[in-house]
């Protein structure tokens, strides 16, 4: 039992790392003049071939026939997976504004944003332990984000794409949790992911300038796939069943801290004692609204 959760643990804290990863490369992908359409149509596609040929594998050796898709599970994944498209475009055009470790900030509005879309779709008013921790989570925000200091206030555009990061992020924990759940992760993922890449084909074709630069797909297109958008999900899920929901929340929290410091180091982002302070707040509220469900599991 120990082992299961200390994989469980490992799985997830792998994914987090791996998503943490991200915008660090996104900016140096940037840098190199690549544009976010091009980043973002290079990962999507490539991570549906790996997925796909992931699933192909899990189907082939699988010692017992895999559930079956429905069409209506299929149309449903295929339509909760435009939410990751969604927070692809919107996150990666946040940090073409803003830091990386301001965006990261932004994408962990998650715990707020799903304490309120829990209330609307419950009906049932937030406990006080997940309100103090919501207040934790934006007190932490406005440090983390560097919102106090009015005369370095982040570009309001980048702020925008962040918080819409952050909602379709929301969206997409919610239907991967909700949805056909009796399938397998690679299958889940793979349908999912067609859905992104139809939101990310058509933001390919509005914003278009009329050329693309393919040399993406040989160079940080393959490495934004694979810990984008194929090892997260795989890690995740087989990680969360065995770790248990509340533990495994608060090690996926884990992708906060590896971001900042990613671009701390790697980025040489400014990140000032306040903004650390801010971060350590907001992993404080994950930890407090998820440690009495760990303890009941």
């Amino acid at each position: 039992m120990k082992n299961d959760v200390f994989k469980g643990v490992l799985y997830v804290g792998l994914g987090a790392t791996s998503f943490g990863m991200l915008a660090t490369f996104v900016k140096l992908a940037y840098a190199e003049g690549y544009t976010t359409a091009e980043v973002t149509l290079s990962q999507i596609l490539l991570g549906l071939l790996g997925m796909a040929i992931v699933f192909a594998i899990r189907k082939g050796t699988g010692t017992k026939p895999l559930a079956k898709a429905t069409l209506k599970n299929k149309v449903q994944l295929i339509i909760a997976g435009t939410s990751m498209g969604f927070t692809s475009v919107f996150y990666y055009m946040s940090v073409t504004y803003i830091p990386v470790s301001i965006a990261i900030v932004l994408l962990m509005q998650t715990v707020w944003m799903g304490v309120i879309l829990e209330w609307i779709i419950t009906k049932t008013v937030p406990s006080i332990k997940k309100i103090i921790a919501v207040a934790i989570v934006l007190s932490g925000t406005v440090l983390a984000a560097n919102l106090s200091n009015v005369d370095a206030l982040p570009n309001w555009q980048g702020l925008v794409w962040g918080l819409l990061a952050a909602a379709s992020f929301t969206a997409t924990m919610f239907s991967g949790n909700k949805i056909a759940t009796h399938l397998p992760t690679a299958q889940r993922s793979l349908f999912m992911l067609m859905g992104g890449t139809t939101v990310v084909l058509c933001f390919t074709a509005i914003t278009w300038p009329g050329q693309f630069n393919f040399s993406i797909f040989f160079s940080w297109g393959i490495f934004l796939a694979v810990f984008g958008t194929i090892l997260p999900p795989l890690l995740l899920n087989a990680g969360f069943p065995k770790a248990g929901l509340g533990l495994g929340s608060i090690v996926s929290s884990l992708e906060l801290p590896v971001s900042v410091s990613m671009a701390y180091f790697i980025l040489n982002e400014t990140v000032s004692p306040l903004q650390w302070l801010g971060i350590a707040l907001i992993l404080s509220a994950v930890v407090l609204m998820n440690i009495n469900t760990r303890s009941k599991q």
